[in-house]
């Protein structure tokens, strides 16, 4: 039959799409193994190992620095007590500045753990040129093409601290003479989050003029690991000429570099959770850039902008702001950051997708009622129950439909057995019929179909929000964002044995799928015995598939079709279809 045809043809879409998300974006990737790559690393001394903006003679792409082999990559600890430090303890991070360099390469943050564990490591951001994953921060300056030769500040340069520790109301002022006429100061600030300004002056005590440009780079090498697949960018980002721009790691290798005039905007990295950037006053003109470099057998990946000259008079000084970002990318921190400090487009730096108009919002009404009441899991079941609410009058309709259609069945099965070597006039005769009782065939896939949009986007907030990183829910859900971890093939955790990936199918999954079975049976059958079948099957099928979602996600659908089982039984019972 045409109808039920078209119906089989709706959901097999649907898995299609479930199918295809999961294999593409939720099947774990595991990072490339990286032994031989390590063989050649950046060395101990750290001249050298970033490239300033349009610095004459600096590295060119490609050339290597001096490398050493892996067994002399050192520990993080032996390579933060390689130079002179600033401690960095503020209420959510801690770490240290390097006065070598006077870049900011040792960077944790307290509230995140690596896993639920409450003893587990702590997120390391930063780490300094020395270890074996470096990423870091450098400011700086560079001379004007017609400047005359003076000494500026580099990689190894060693600057004098004024004051002990950088903390939240605790400024620290770096300070380096070049014995030629230019004092160099650089004040860092830090707020009682994830910024940090940094104020860049210079002051001419000299008898003749200085042309300098101001810069700001972050570095970092090897190629990190990526999860996101599709649904999530990682690597490079920024907005420029209030254009947001996205560029995977892969894709500046092929680029090489990516250089764009902006006023104001920022450029840095992100990765699924975490953001490191650099925001330049927003009314100042820059030269940004992204670029990729050979580093031994390494990739290094740097996004940094060039400032316009400053001409310094003898007793004069130039100044500029830089602020750096460095932490988790939190919805309501990074839009503060939009409105109260003008950084264009900053929120565009949790990946949303191309439906943020309708994931955005269900992050915030989700937040909304977990600041209520205290879980993110209750606050997914009372954010069902509103969208229930919301599409109450199409699935009312819709039930309504298929209550018909379950009354029509004995007739159905009379034009059947009537008609079933005739396929034409069968279907002729059960359209008649359904236009005579105004039911609609059909009328089943649209409680699915209006499902579809809302999964994906509670889909990609579970993904890609911060906040529902480690957010517990009851019981044995001590994460909403990753699978439910317990499985059947060891009964939950009573038999010692540890199953494959495949095999981890958990009760929440089992729940959603008994629930789908039970509002399945509320239907009206289809009389094909094989399209019949067909739909006998879906609810294992979705509970195989749905195993590898997100607990949150698996939770939300399961209380979805309570509902909706619950909705459809007083309509049938009322219309005496069940």
């Amino acid at each position: 039959m045409t109808d039920q045809k078209n119906l089989i043809f709706a959901i097999a879409i649907s898995i299609a799409i479930l199918l295809g998300f999961q294999f593409f974006v939720q099947k774990p990737q595991q990072e490339a193994v990286r032994q031989a790559q390590q063989q050649a690393e950046q060395a101990a001394k750290p001249s050298g190992d970033a490239a300033p903006p349009g610095a004459p003679g600096a590295q060119p792409a490609g050339a290597p620095g001096a490398a050493v082999g892996a067994g002399q990559l050192l520990q993080r600890d032996a390579a933060l007590a390689r130079a002179p430090r600033v401690p960095i303890d503020s209420r959510r991070l801690k770490g240290s500045v390097s006065l070598r360099g006077g870049r900011i390469d040792d960077l944790t943050m307290k509230d995140y753990r690596e896993t639920v564990r409450p003893d587990s490591p702590l997120i390391d951001l930063l780490s300094p040129s020395d270890t074996a994953r470096p990423y870091f921060v450098q400011f700086g300056w560079i001379p004007g093409t017609d400047s005359r030769e003076v000494a500026l500040p580099k990689d190894d340069t060693v600057w004098r601290a004024e004051g002990g520790v950088l903390g939240t109301d605790q400024p620290l002022t770096l300070v380096w003479d070049n014995g030629q006429g230019l004092v160099f100061r650089r004040t860092l600030t830090l707020d009682a989050n994830f910024l940090m300004t940094v104020t860049d002056r210079v002051e001419n005590t000299g008898t003749t003029p200085v042309s300098l440009l101001p810069y700001a780079l972050t570095k970092r090498w090897p190629t990190p690991h990526t999860e996101g697949f599709f649904i999530l960018h990682e690597g490079l980002i920024g907005v420029t000429d209030g254009t947001l721009r996205e560029i995977s790691y892969s894709g500046i290798k092929d680029q090489k570099e990516v250089k764009q005039a902006t006023t104001g905007g920022w450029v840095g990295f992100t990765d699924k959770y975490w953001l490191v950037t650099l925001i330049p006053d927003q009314a100042e003109a820059v030269e940004s850039r992204f670029t990729w470099e050979k580093r031994g057998a390494d990739d290094a990946y740097q996004a940094d902008y060039l400032g316009a000259a400053r001409t310094i008079q003898p007793g004069a000084t130039a100044e500029t702001t830089h602020r750096v970002f460095a932490g988790a990318k939190e919805v309501h921190l990074l839009d503060d950051y939009r409105d109260r400090l003008g950084i264009q487009r900053f929120d565009r730096a949790i990946d949303f997708g191309w439906f943020y108009f309708l994931t955005k919002p269900i992050f915030y009404v989700i937040d909304y009622f977990y600041r209520w009441l205290g879980n993110f899991g209750l606050a997914i079941l009372l954010l069902t129950v509103l969208i229930k609410l919301a599409f109450f009058p199409l699935a009312n309709k819709s039930y309504r439909s298929m209550s018909k259609l379950k009354l029509l069945q004995p007739k159905m099965m009379e034009l059947r057995e009537k008609y079933g070597e005739d396929r034409q006039r069968l279907n002729q005769e059960m359209m008649a019929l359904y236009r005579k009782e105004g039911a609609n065939p059909a009328s089943g896939c649209l409680p699915i179909l209006v499902q579809i949009p809302v999964f994906f986007a509670l889909y990609k907030v579970l993904f890609v929000t911060i906040e529902m990183r480690h957010a517990p829910f009851y019981g044995w859900i001590r994460d909403l964002s990753a699978p439910d971890p317990t499985t059947i093939f060891n009964l939950f955790g009573l038999i010692p044995w540890t199953p494959p990936h495949i095999l981890m199918i958990g009760a929440w999954p089992l729940i959603m799928g008994v629930t789908m079975f039970l509002q399945q049976k509320l239907n009206p059958q289809p009389p094909d015995p094989i399209q019949a079948k067909v739909f006998m099957v879906l609810p294992i099928v979705f509970t195989y598939m749905l195993a590898a979602f997100p607990a949150g996600l698996v939770i939300y659908w399961a209380w979805n079709n309570l509902l909706s089982i619950l909705q459809q039984w007083v309509i049938m019972r009322r219309a005496g279809a069940a």
